[in-house]
């Protein structure tokens, strides 16, 4: 074992050589370096592009500049990053002003940004492209949202800077045109949270009550004059291109001049090349609406006498053709003295040639006892057919019997024969009584019938001293009630029928007379045996 073997760790051997650059700790070495590029690059200007862009939690944004050799890390913090007017994207060519620092934790250096703006006027453009790209894809600029402006808006709303001259030239425009009522929401129009002050400005006047203290404009005027694409930028925000989408209330732009565009102008309902002309856009010209309205009045005016004069002529030549009132209601007053003559007098034509053809159909109508002989007369000729039949029946069967027991020789088998003889004619006999009683059943029955229908027939009663009395129609008048004076009835007797008039209302009848009514005498019995014969419709004429 060598001496130096033997030395306690930690502790140099008394040989070691020394050094004269003093030791120092990584710690020291990191804040030497720190203060010296601090020192060296307090305040700096790098342009390059911005990669890989995150905002953390706390509000801070952490970035990379880069160009095509180097990479240079960067920090914006908060309350800076609030102040910016250009927001970080990536791909986005920016010059960065800020200060140079280092990380000790990493050994890394890092910009502090303290503002940010765009490589040149390529860049910028290439950024609003890219936006109004992003914004269109989204539908903000579609034909579809826009809407029609007021003819004549009551309140219009001016968004733009109170201090301007763009603000006296919209409001003499207003005046000279048509007076109305202008509400002017004082923005900032460029410059840091001038985006946001005009957003804010168009949602508040789009929150407005349209009934309240401070009405809701009709329509909108976001205006501004003329500048650099760097002055316009706050009409370029995304913030403005949303609200101005939003919008509820028509939105006109207004911005710049007539060559200037910008992405608010696509998400308004109306571009307007200047904000005089935008003043002129939202309102008609008074002079013009009153001189027109005096043209439509005369015209109105004019049209109205030439319709009434074509219509009076119209009706003029109407009444020539019309003939004369008074004359036609002669005429047809005449008409109806005819017609109401013609008819009085065809109605009596018309029941005497309805009497005759009743009349005439009556008689051609058989009386009940003639046909009720008539069929007498039938039945009597069947009965001698049928008596002549069985009488010739008869006669046959015992002619058969005779010459059947002739030739028959055993005396047993004869005096059969004679005993069926003798009733045949037994039967025979009494066949014959039977058809002949039966025969005059129907006779008395057929006879019995022919007299009740000739009872019933109201001819009978008429033969008794009664009358039927008929109205015009032909139809039997059977209660007073159905009568009026000066009714014109038909009374038909058993020998004919005579014309009356009704001469006074019904009355009541006459009270019955003292002495009873002398009494029937009772009827025979009938054949049935029982008194009266068949009274089933015996009762239709007892009281007569």
């Amino acid at each position: 074992m060598t001496p130096a073997d033997t030395s306690l760790p930690g502790v140099a051997p008394s040989s070691a050589p020394r050094h004269n650059l003093p030791e120092v700790s990584v710690s020291e070495l990191s804040q030497a370096l720190k203060r010296t590029v601090e020192d060296a690059f307090g305040r700096v200007r790098v342009r390059g592009e911005i990669s890989q862009p995150k905002v953390a939690g706390s509000g801070h944004c952490y970035l990379r500049l880069k160009d095509d050799a180097a990479v240079l890390d960067g920090v914006i913090w908060r309350g800076t990053m609030a102040k910016l007017s250009l927001r970080p994207e990536e791909g986005l060519e920016v010059i960065a002003t800020g200060r140079l620092t280092t990380y000790p934790g990493r050994s890394s250096y890092q910009i502090i940004v303290e503002s940010l703006e765009l490589a040149g006027e390529g860049a910028l453009l290439k950024l609003l492209e890219e936006r109004k790209r992003r914004l269109a894809a989204e539908g903000l600029f579609g034909a579809e949202r826009k809407r029609a402006l007021p003819f004549l808006p009551r309140v219009v709303g001016v968004v733009t800077s109170p201090t301007g001259a763009v603000i006296r030239d919209i409001l003499h425009r207003l005046n000279d045109r048509f007076p109305c009522h202008v509400l002017v929401w004082p923005v900032r129009v460029q410059g840091e949270g001038a985006a946001d002050e005009i957003a804010a400005a168009i949602a508040g006047f789009n929150a407005l009550d349209p009934g309240g203290a401070v009405p809701r404009p009709d329509v909108l005027i976001v205006a501004r004059g003329g500048g650099s694409l760097d002055d316009l930028m706050a009409f370029n925000e995304e913030v403005v291109v949303r609200a101005a989408a939003a919008s509820v209330v028509p939105l006109v732009s207004a911005v710049g001049h007539e060559t200037d565009t910008t992405l608010i102008d696509f998400a308004a309902d109306l571009r307007a090349p200047t904000p005089t002309g935008a003043a002129e856009m939202v309102v008609p010209v008074r002079l013009d609406l009153l001189t027109r309205v005096g043209d439509d009045g005369r015209r109105l005016l004019g049209a109205m006498a030439r319709l009434l004069e074509d219509r009076a002529a119209y009706l003029t030549g109407l009444a020539r053709g019309l003939p004369d009132l008074a004359r036609r209601v002669e005429e047809l007053t005449q008409r109806l003295d005819d017609r109401a003559q013609r008819l009085a007098l065809a109605w009596p034509t018309l029941l005497e040639r309805q009497r005759a053809a009743v009349d005439r159909l009556a008689a051609r109508l058989r009386s009940p006892r003639e046909l009720v002989a008539m069929r007498a007369g039938e039945l009597g000729h069947l009965g001698r057919a049928l008596d002549g039949a069985a009488r010739r029946a008869v006669d046959d069967r015992a002619r058969a019997l005779d010459h059947l027991a002739a030739r028959l020789r055993p005396a047993p088998l004869r005096q059969e024969a004679e005993r069926r003889a003798a009733d045949l004619a037994r039967l025979s006999g009494a066949l014959d009584a039977a058809g002949a009683r039966r025969l005059n059943d129907a006779g008395a029955r057929l006879d019995g019938a022919a007299k009740l229908l000739e009872s019933y027939s109201f001819h009978k009663v008429l033969a008794r001293g009664f009358v039927l009395v008929r109205d015009r129609a032909e139809t039997p008048v059977t209660t007073a009630a159905a009568t009026a004076a000066g009714q014109a009835v038909t009374l038909q007797f058993a020998d004919g029928r005579v014309a009356a008039t009704v001469a006074g209302a019904a009355s009541d009848p006459p009270p019955p007379r003292s002495a009873p009514a002398p009494r029937r005498p009772a009827r025979k019995p009938g054949k049935s045996g029982k008194p009266g014969g068949d009274r089933r419709q015996g009762d239709l004429l007892d009281g007569l």
